[in-house]
This record gives structure tokens, C-alpha cells and sequence, in this order.
């Protein structure tokens, strides 16, 4: 049992720190103002900001004196307080625990591939001059439409990442080595992809209160600095935003993110053991509706992954 006094403190210094993760965003939206880079986190993750301020103990912690928190979906009272209700919450998302479980084990058991560079953000902009579209973000082209055109159009394009080349314009789905569909995600996903260590926070939103609120900012963390290294590589001008571009069409570029992708996978990797950690015992109990077998997460215990 996690007394009162211990788990509030945990609650409240959760609170602080995604009210600092979301504070440019809240500023921002009533103005309607936008930021090419942060916005992201907000917009392609669909997350409000209450959503990351409400902390979880995760799974098999019971919490003293829970209050109104008795009343929140997936929990249920115990002699002692409160804990979630786990048969409950896998009868509403055990084919999302179990679906993570599979994408996250199969991601964690290939090698890395570090030979992209990015390209996906340039293929989504590739030829969109000829063909009449404006590109996806409100931001000049560093090298213009033609030069843009001319890095694709020299470099392999090798990207395995199904969110991401859905977005390549017609013109460049062809170049790709190859097709990922949404069925063949679980099958291709590496964990050298920047948009696959995004999608970490995009899972540990997903599992809900499953998932430890160290855990869920840890990954909203991760996703926010491997966004900024995105948009460096990109075609785009980030220099309004005061950040120099990893100018991937280089070789200095290059090497620079392959600097980057190799720390962003390092610590995705941690975070990946972090959340099959919580899903896998949770799996292993949708047979069983008895209790729950987890790991002690202590809630005071900050899990921040380094930076």
C-alpha cells in the first residue's frame, strides 16, 4: 500500500512537469498560433493537455486514501484504498496491451538500420511544386523546391515506417525501397527509427492508466527531442525556431544524424524494455482474473530517462 502523503507527492510533481512539457502549447492555442516542431506532439498524438497532467501508479500498486480517485473508470476499492481494476481493463483493452506487447518485442529484437537519414520528411514534399500542393509545414524549403527535389532524387530512400510513408507524395512512394502497410508494421518496425521511438509516447498513451506517470512523460520527453532532430533534418528552414539544420544531403550531415539516431535508440530502447515491463505481466493475467504479478513501481521513484 503506497500511503496518502507519498503517492500525492508523486501526483503533484507529475503535475509540474507536464504542465512544463505543455506550457508553449497552452499558450499558443487560444492565440492560435503555431510551431511547426511542438505542435506535432499535440496534433498527430491527439493529447490534451489533462491528459498528460493526470498521474497513474500503473498496475498492482494500491493507494491509500484515494478520494475522488475511486470513482475514476478502471479502478476499483480494496480494503486498503484503491488500485486498477486489471480483469476490467483488459476486457475493454486487452487487444491493445497485447497488440503493443507484439510491435514492441518484435521492434526490440531487430538491429538497427542507421541508413535513412531522414529522408522520409523530404519525400513528403517531393515534386509537390510540379503537382500543385503546398508542402506540409508553414516553413521555407532550406535548399528550394528544386534542390529539395535533386537530394531525393540521389539518395536511397529506405523508409520503414508505415506513419510515415503514408504522408510521401506520389512521386516519391515509387522511389522507396520498400511498401510498409499498417498490416506489415509489426513486421518491419526497427528501433533506429526516429518516428518508431516517437511512437513510444503514442503506445504509452494508448495503455492509459497501465502505464506509470514517470513512464508516459519519460516517453512524451523522448518524442519532443527526437522531434526537434526530425525537423533539423528535414527540407525545412528551422532557423526561426534558433535551430541550425543537420544538413543530411552532406556528409558531415550525415554523420551528424546518425550521432543523433544512435542516442535516440539508446534511450528508446529503455523505454521500450519500460513499457513491456508493464504490458507483459498484464498479458500474462488475461487468462487468469485473479491478481495481477508486476513489478513494485514505487511512485516517488522518478524514472527519467537520460538525456
Amino acid at each position: 500500500m503506497v500511503p496518502a502523503e507519498e503517492w500525492q507527492e508523486a501526483e503533484r510533481r507529475h503535475a509540474e512537469r507536464a504542465d512544463d512539457f505543455t506550457a508553449g502549447w497552452r499558450r499558443r492555442k487560444p492565440l492560435g498560433e503555431k510551431h511547426a516542431i511542438e505542435d506535432f506532439l499535440f496534433t498527430y498524438y491527439p493529447t490534451r493537455p489533462a491528459q498528460l497532467r493526470r498521474w497513474h501508479p500503473g498496475a498492482g500498486l494500491v493507494l491509500a486514501d484515494p478520494g475522488e480517485r475511486a470513482t475514476w473508470r478502471w479502478y476499483r476499492p480494496t480494503s486498503d484504498g484503491v488500485t486498477l481494476d486489471v480483469p476490467a481493463y483488459l476486457a475493454e483493452r486487452g487487444d491493445t496491451v497485447r497488440y503493443v506487447v507484439e510491435l514492441l518485442e518484435a521492434t526490440a529484437s531487430r538491429p538497427g538500420r542507421f541508413g535513412c537519414f531522414g529522408l522520409h520528411e523530404w519525400a513528403m514534399v517531393y515534386r509537390d511544386q510540379a503537382s500543385g500542393r503546398d508542402h506540409r509545414h508553414a516553413l521555407p524549403l532550406r535548399l528550394g523546391h528544386e534542390g529539395t527535389d535533386a537530394v531525393v532524387a540521389s539518395h536511397p530512400v529506405q523508409c520503414s515506417h508505415f506513419d510515415a510513408f503514408r504522408f510521401f507524395t506520389p512521386d516519391a512512394v515509387p522511389l522507396n525501397r520498400q511498401t510498409p502497410t499498417r498490416e506489415t508494421q509489426t513486421a518491419l518496425e526497427q528501433p533506429a527509427c526516429l518516428h518508431a521511438t516517437m511512437d513510444l509516447y503514442k503506445w504509452a498513451l494508448k495503455l492509459g492508466p497501465a502505464v506509470p506517470g514517470d513512464l508516459l512523460l519519460d516517453t512524451f520527453e523522448l518524442a519532443r527531442d527526437v522531434r526537434a532532430v526530425d525537423m533539423q533534418a528535414s527540407p525545412y528552414d528551422v532557423s526561426s525556431y534558433g535551430l541550425a539544420p543537420v544538413a543530411i544531403e552532406t556528409p558531415e550531415g550525415k554523420a551528424e544524424y546518425v550521432r543523433h539516431q544512435r542516442a535516440f535508440a539508446e534511450r528508446g530502447g529503455a523505454l521500450r524494455e519500460r513499457l513491456l515491463a508493464v504490458c507483459t505481466p498484464l498479458v500474462g493475467s488475461d487468462a487468469d482474473p485473479g491478481p495481477t504479478s508486476v513489478p513494485s513501481q514505487r511512485p516517488g521513484v522518478s524514472g527519467t530517462a537520460s538525456r
